[in-house]
């Protein structure tokens, strides 16, 4: 019998506003299904290259946006589940799955005859009639066929083709190694151990610990959210820093060793960049950003570097003296900054983290979220019980806007688990397009709070910048469910990634301000401490994020970076200047945006995009009101709703009638006055 008929994998999803079928997924069916939705698309392409017709936008960039349609569907929902349900069937097949997709890519880009279509097409795009998306695709499609090897000759094809399989493998594993030491990793603590820790991480801590058949203790994972929570709370400086090693040494050696992985990606990662004419993997990744040389994102970087560092420093200076003050014995350490950067918010601005986080549970905030997106871009959100998600923690909503009816299909899945990766993000698994007729997107949302013990796990609560972080990946779904394109390659957040994190960052501004928070019933002293404390701590904030990102590309600059990338890191963060007591946030054997993400060279995209949010904001509440209609509007049908259609500057432009002012980021992050 076909596997087509056999395989639910293989046939269309039909469930409801076009829900995948998680109920009947199984591991096993993943690497057939792949293969023969493989196989279907190589037919597509090899029709679509090797037809007697003159090539045209139509019967080449128009069909190779149609082909390969069964592939994405099951790509998709594989990579789905590998980052946010990764049981042992689905890591076990990760690798072969990563090879298989590396090796398909690699046949449908070295299709010389294919190659010779879309150069013909892009030759003659400004004479085709074409409209400005329409030539937008083009040339992205040219360039993607140019920057996928297609020109190379074949000698150089086949060390391209062998350099991408091998980079796929070594990402699987980095990935792996990150999971493994995550997971393995558990601060064992008893009742005398939770001095200063507020009641929610206290509760999540006993339901992990009965979880595991430790009834009456106390376990904090390394999950970041447990981790700044615990240093900043914890009264036990002892384990506060044996939690800070735990974290900040995960695959530092060991078992889950990670630098042999970055040595050998860098050094992968040069010789492709040679390999198709570029200086080096930061001129190769930013060639299609908003930035477009790694030069220009070292200015903006640069720009804010310096007074970050002085900035640290003052605050370093005002942490030392209240440990002095409490007859502290000891020099601020890293695992000191965020505990006593707390007493400072609640003795100078009366901000206490733990009173806040008392009115933040996770279920409110999301109808928060929710309730922002209403009165912004009049947005609904129902709960549909009906449609089944991944796991029992996986929520579905029906999208719809009170205007024009359905807009898609939310997936909401906010609460930490083992077989989840660390952090949170957005993901789609069907994008919005109307080549045929309108097709709603599907689009996820992952988190990784500490949960409530059960049943009732809305009453999570959650911190302030916990709260950020919901409204931001929350921005990135808005993304995909308001675009309005017409060809899927252009859809939602296939952007440049330099402008991807622009509307998530903008997001943040409104789970800060007083119309949000007092619908929580914060008191209103409290969201003015909140408010006041905003501009505090941005020295380290600002540090650990661009310290990051200037380490990202000195690493994708510099050849010799792969001989031994622990020791050209150490010697970038001592030219730097970087302060010990801040640090990287992500150290590079656990930098998983990186090396098994889609920002290497391009961490930087974090600072980028919240320039132009901060600017974008400042419009906001120069109107009056931060749900103005008119600019919620402009935004919408500027910046959300037209995808990769057009240059992100052009966008940005579009919506403010001018372009980014600069130092709007220098006065959002309080770095203007040193």
């Amino acid at each position: 019998m076909n596997d087509h008929l056999t395989n639910a994998l293989l046939r269309p999803w039909d469930g409801p506003l076009g829900a995948p079928p998680f109920a009947l997924v199984r591991a096993e069916d993943f690497l057939p299904a792949l293969k023969v939705a493989a196989a279907w698309h190589r037919a597509e392409v090899t029709r679509i290259a090797e037809q007697a017709e003159t090539p045209t936008f139509e019967n080449t960039i128009a069909a190779l946006e149609r082909s390969g349609e069964a592939l994405g569907r099951v790509r998709r929902l594989f990579w789905t589940l590998s980052s946010a349900h990764a049981a042992a069937g689905i890591r076990a097949i990760e690798a072969e799955v990563s090879a298989l997709l590396s090796a398909h890519s690699t046949v449908i880009n070295h299709n010389a005859a294919l190659a010779k279509r879309i150069a013909a097409v892009h030759a003659s795009r400004h004479d085709a009639g074409l409209t400005p998306a329409q030539v937008r695709l083009v040339e992205s499609s040219y360039a993607g066929a140019r920057r996928s090897g297609a020109a190379l000759g074949a000698e150089h094809k086949e060390r391209f083709a062998a350099i991408q399989s091998r980079l796929s493998d070594l990402s699987v594993k980095f990935g792996h190694n990150v999971l493994a030491a995550t997971a393995d990793w558990i601060l064992d603590l008893g009742e005398d151990d939770l001095a200063g820790m507020p009641p929610s991480q206290r509760d999540a801590a006993a339901a992990r610990a009965a979880a595991a058949g430790a009834p009456g203790r106390f376990h904090v994972t390394l999950d970041r959210t447990d981790y700044e929570s615990f240093l900043s709370f914890s009264t036990r400086r002892d384990l506060r820093e044996k939690l800070w090693r735990a974290f900040t040494g995960r695959c530092n050696g060991g078992e889950h060793d990670n630098w042999p992985i970055i040595a050998e990606i860098l050094a992968l990662r040069h010789e492709r960049a040679i390999l198709l004419g570029y200086a080096d993997h930061a001129h190769y990744a930013l060639e299609d950003s908003m930035a477009h040389t790694p030069g220009a994102a070292l200015a903006l970087l640069e720009q804010l570097w310096e007074p970050g560092k002085r900035r640290a420093a003052e605050e370093a200076a005002e942490l030392q003296a209240l440990i002095d003050a409490e007859g502290g014995a000891f020099t601020l350490a890293a695992w000191d900054w965020r505990f006593y950067a707390e007493q400072v918010r609640r003795s100078r601005y009366a901000l206490d983290g733990a009173a806040v986080a008392k009115h933040l549970r996770l279920d409110a905030v999301r109808q928060a979220a929710f309730d922002t997106a209403a009165r912004l871009y009049g947005l609904s959100f129902t709960r549909r019980e009906d449609i089944p998600g991944y796991h029992p923690d996986v929520w579905a909503w029906e999208v719809r806007d009170k205007a024009t009816g359905p807009v898609g299909l939310l997936f909401t899945d906010y609460l930490a688990r083992p077989e989840k990766h660390g952090g949170a993000w957005m993901g789609t698994l069907r994008v919005q397009e109307a080549m045929d007729g309108e097709v709603l997107p599907v689009v996820y949302l992952v988190a990784n709070f500490a949960g409530a013990p059960p049943p009732d796990t809305g009453a999570t609560r959650l911190s302030i910048d916990e709260a950020r972080t919901l409204f931001h990946e929350f921005g990135h779904a808005l993304h995909g469910l308001l675009s309005r394109v017409t060809y899927p390659s252009q859809s939602g957040t296939a952007v440049a990634r330099d402008f991807v994190e622009f509307p998530s960052k903008l997001m943040e501004n409104w789970i800060v301000s007083k119309e949000v928070l007092s619908g929580f019933g914060v008191p209103e002293t409290l969201i003015e401490a909140i408010r006041n404390a905003l501009s505090y701590g941005q020295g380290f904030a600002t540090t650990e994020l661009i310290g990051c990102s200037l380490i990202d590309l000195a690493i994708h600059t510099c050849e010799q970076a792969s001989a031994d990338p622990r020791a050209f890191v150490d010697s970038e963060l001592e030219r730097l200047g970087m302060p010990p007591a801040v640090g990287l946030r992500h150290r590079l054997p656990y930098f998983t945006h990186i090396f098994d993400g889609g920002y290497a060279s391009a961490y930087y995209s974090y600072a980028w995009s919240e320039t132009l949010d901060a600017d974008a904001f400042e419009a906001f509440a120069a109107s009056g009101d931060i749900f103005d209609a008119r600019l919620a509007e402009r935004f919408r049908k500027e910046i959300l709703s037209v995808g990769d259609t057009r240059d992100p500057m052009e966008s940005f432009h579009a919506f403010l009638d001018r372009a980014p002012d600069p130092e709007a980021l220098m006065r959002a992050r309080n770095l203007i006055d040193v």
